[in-house]
């Protein structure tokens, strides 16, 4: 998924590009994007692909195409001080920038399956905070990664404002997803191959909103333990 805008020379070249095809809309979603360099989020020796507008994955390691990310951060409608909670946190990247906008009032957690991809996006971060600099510019909501399947969330963790899910979510699985939402909560996820905008308007009532086809590979099914059960993630 990806190539709908024209390959940048840089991270700020990306952004124009974002930009003028209307991917990014908003200030507070520029700014976010400019002071975080995608590239940084590449392995070394693979950062020629970073300001093209493609996916990438080396292993565990997965980036969506900017313009997945654009069109995620412009529908969580983002604001100082709210709950996130990144589902297939992965590198990071997101969940950085999403800090940005929240603010050192928000809550900012992210959950990722390989414990491999969380050392990473915890080696990324503190790089971010020591050398960017961006950083400096921005009041900031640090992301705090765990290890665990999103599907098995211990059942007494609170709710949030604003949830992503990087992964395709099964129709069996979308309630789920909806009940770790507040009331006036906003869940950007792929259901279907569409990524859609889902709004809590009551206890029981959501509204839907298809924003972009896309592909995405689907959620990894828990496995039991040794018990027969499923072990369960605290946030």
């Amino acid at each position: 998924m990806g190539g709908a805008v024209s390959a940048g020379e840089d991270n700020d070249d990306l952004i124009d590009n974002l930009k003028e095809a209307q991917y990014i809309r908003t200030e507070s979603v520029e700014q976010a994007f400019r002071a975080i360099d995608r590239g940084d989020y590449y392995l070394e020796g693979y950062r020629d692909n970073a300001y093209k507008d493609l996916a990438w994955k080396h292993g565990n390691i997965h980036l969506s195409a900017p313009c997945i990310y654009s069109e995620v951060m412009e529908a969580l409608k983002l604001q100082p001080g709210l709950s996130f909670l990144n589902l297939g946190s992965g590198t990071g990247y997101l969940s950085t920038m999403v800090g940005l906008i929240l603010g050192p009032f928000g809550i900012n957690h992210g959950i990722e399956l390989h414990s491999d991809v969380v050392e990473y996006a915890k080696e990324k971060l503190e790089s971010f905070i020591k050398y960017s600099d961006s950083f400096d510019k921005f009041e900031f909501c640090e992301p705090a990664f765990v290890v665990g399947n999103c599907l098995e969330i211990a059942s007494d963790s609170h709710q949030y404002d604003r949830i992503y899910c990087g992964a395709g979510v099964q129709k069996d699985h979308e309630n789920y997803m909806k009940i770790l939402l507040k009331v006036g909560g906003i869940l950007v996820m792929p259901i279907e191959d569409q990524l859609t905008q889902i709004l809590r308007t009551g206890q029981n009532t959501w509204e839907s909103k298809n924003i972009l086809a896309v592909s995405f590979a689907p959620l990894v099914q828990p496995n039991r333990n040794d018990n027969g059960k499923h072990d369960t993630v605290g946030l």
